[in-house]
């Protein structure tokens, strides 16, 4: 019997499943250690009087299988932009179209915003994903490189100022 999924937005009641979802990335991308984000965390960042992302998810049967996460940035050559910050799909329901699905509603949500672009990134390491993207006509950017503080360093970086 073939079931099928719907994306839709994201509820509180998701917040479980979607920062579940979330150590399951982490997993595969071989930093399980770096998922510190917690239900309560996603549930005030995303659900919360100061909301600062939003977030599609796909459903089987009740069950949160895949999750778009998503928020606004700005750009001072385009405006307002749309960071993807990931799409995951429990492995267990991998190639079934519920990627492609989540992808395009990230692309339909942005398309919405007025967005000058619509912007993620992927590993160097994964292909799968790298394939996905290029079937869709993305253009990935070797030029950029990408730059960060992690929270320990911010902490120490700002006691020193």
């Amino acid at each position: 019997m073939k079931h099928t999924f719907r994306v839709e937005d994201a509820l509180p009641t998701d917040a479980a499943a979607i920062a579940a979802l979330i150590r399951e990335l982490a997993h595969y991308e071989r930093a399980p250690e770096e998922a510190v984000l917690t239900r309560e965390d996603i549930l005030e960042d995303g659900f919360g009087s100061n909301k600062i992302f939003t977030c599609y998810v796909a459903r089987l049967e009740n069950e949160v299988v895949g999750i778009a996460l998503l928020y606004t940035k700005y750009s001072t050559w385009k405006g307002r932009c749309i960071f993807l910050e990931d799409i995951i799909v429990t492995e267990k329901h991998r190639n079934k179209g519920i990627g492609k699905a989540l992808f395009q509603r990230a692309i339909r949500y942005a398309a919405e915003q007025n967005a000058g672009r619509l912007e993620w990134q992927v590993l160097d390491w994964n292909e799968p994903a790298i394939g996905f993207y290029k079937n869709f006509g993305a253009i990935l950017d070797p030029t950029w490189i990408n730059c960060k503080f992690t929270r320990e360093q911010l902490t120490q970086l700002n006691a020193g100022f």
